[in-house]
């Protein structure tokens, strides 16, 4: 039995899954959400706790690169002071598979009282964190491609890419050529590819 070939059919069978069932309005209603924020002075966060932590790391990279003015918040750190980031009217964008996680209830909580807006990144859209954003998108599997179906794996992947979805939405509404780019990306084999021609 081959356990790798089997786990990357059934990741791309649920991709092929998940991407039939994504609300490309609700990206649209992210997006503009960030924008609508952006014209008053407000930025973005991205948080999650776990595994989606790493999620969020990228994706704040990823946004920072593209033009959208974004930041990593530890999701527990939040209710120890870090939240302090997190202005009034800003977006945090929050990832949890469940999105019943204590520890980031706890986090979006103090967020949403602080008055920050929230777009919710999960499976269940009946959750608490879905029920308590401002827009949800929904990034759900039902097998994450092991005979426990428990470590995030599928999920992770559904979690990533409806995020990339988003950061093209905002990187093409803004306009940006490869010469902005590279004032944020200057460095690397992929700076050079730009910087050279």
């Amino acid at each position: 039995m081959n356990y790798a070939e089997e786990y990357l059919d059934c990741a791309l069978n649920e991709l092929h899954k998940f991407r039939n069932a994504v609300d490309f309005e609700k990206i649209d209603q992210a997006a503009k959400l960030i924008f609508d924020r952006e014209s008053h002075g407000n930025r973005t966060h991205v948080t999650g706790i776990g595994k989606p932590s790493y999620v969020a790391g990228y994706i704040a990279s990823l946004l920072s690169s593209t033009g959208t003015k974004a930041y990593t918040l530890h999701g527990t750190e939040a209710v120890h002071g870090s939240s302090g980031q997190v202005e009034e009217g800003d977006v945090v964008i929050a990832i949890s598979n469940s999105g019943q996680t204590q520890e980031l209830i706890a986090t979006i909580q103090t967020l949403i009282n602080n008055g920050a807006k929230i777009i919710a990144v999960t499976r269940n859209e009946e959750s608490w964190l879905a029920q308590h954003s401002d827009v949800t998108l929904i990034a759900k599997v039902d097998q994450e491609g092991d005979s426990m179906n428990k470590p995030p794996r599928a999920s992770i992947l559904a979690e990533m890419i409806i995020l990339q979805a988003l950061s093209v939405v905002l990187q093409e509404n803004r306009g940006l050529d490869p010469q902005q780019y590279v004032k944020w990306h200057p460095g690397g084999a992929l700076g050079a590819s730009i910087s050279n021609k």
